[in-house]
């Protein structure tokens, strides 16, 4: 059976989208609902900067369509203040809002710092207090980080490297059976989460996906090129492309 492909935006309720991706006329609450007749799955980065209510998270399931799922950022105390250390203390915070979503959890991003260096010990012990049952997305942020013996601990406890453009000269690594892909614009490295992709720079990308789901492998693509709406046009050409556009 083919993969199936989510492709998304990091996030949907930004100002400046107002009359450039919702309808000037559309009511702000219900931006959510219309970004979810569009689109199959949201990133969550909200959740990086503050952990949520249990009564919130229920809330966010509540709202999703059938098929809808949301990739939530780890918070930035387990993967920035502690760099992973002790998750035993602090990840179970995190699972209990992946529970509270449901069948509307998607992978965890678990972003790492810029400038901490290469520390595989540590991301094994974080990994392996990672529930199997959820997906486990890394974001490698310095470039020590890129390595062999990085990629084959993330294969060993069946997590996606993170597939993105800050950093030059990201390889292409699959290290599970499915793939998690971040795009933070054009030029991302000097002026990031600017400017739209257009066909013209994701046509490449979109045949190296279908061979991803023609193989099986399930696809989370999201866009955080916000700046004038350019991530939902962008991430509706590339759900267009993988047949999964809603609308």
């Amino acid at each position: 059976m083919p993969g199936r492909a989510r492709v998304g935006c990091s996030g949907w309720n930004y100002p400046d989208w107002r009359g450039v991706v919702y309808p000037a006329e559309l009511a702000r609450r219900t931006w959510f609902a219309w970004y979810a007749d569009h689109f199959e799955t949201v990133e969550l980065n909200t959740t990086f900067y503050r952990l949520p209510t249990v009564r919130t998270v229920q809330q966010w399931a509540s709202a999703a369509p059938a098929g809808f799922c949301y990739s939530m950022k780890l918070g930035q105390f387990g993967s920035h203040r502690k760099k992973l250390a002790d998750p035993d203390g602090w990840l179970p915070n995190h699972v209990e809002c992946l529970d509270a979503l449901g069948p509307a959890a998607g992978p965890t991003l678990v972003q790492l710092p810029p400038h901490w260096k290469r520390n595989v010990g540590r991301l094994d012990e974080f990994l392996d207090a990672a529930p199997e049952r959820y997906r486990w997305a890394v974001e490698l942020r310095d470039p020590t980080w890129l390595d062999d013996e990085v990629y084959a601990t993330l294969a060993r406890r069946g997590a996606a490297l993170c597939l993105h453009d800050l950093l030059a000269n990201h390889p292409w690594v699959q290290t599970t059976d499915w793939t998690y892909l971040r795009f933070h614009g054009p030029q991302a490295q000097v002026h990031p989460y600017c400017g739209a992709y257009t066909g013209r720079r994701l046509w490449r990308v979109a045949e190296r996906l279908e061979t991803v789901l023609a193989g099986g492998g399930d696809v989370y693509a999201y866009f955080n090129n916000d700046q004038q709406g350019c991530a939902a046009r962008d991430a509706s050409w590339l759900a267009d492309r993988l047949g999964r556009l809603r609308s």
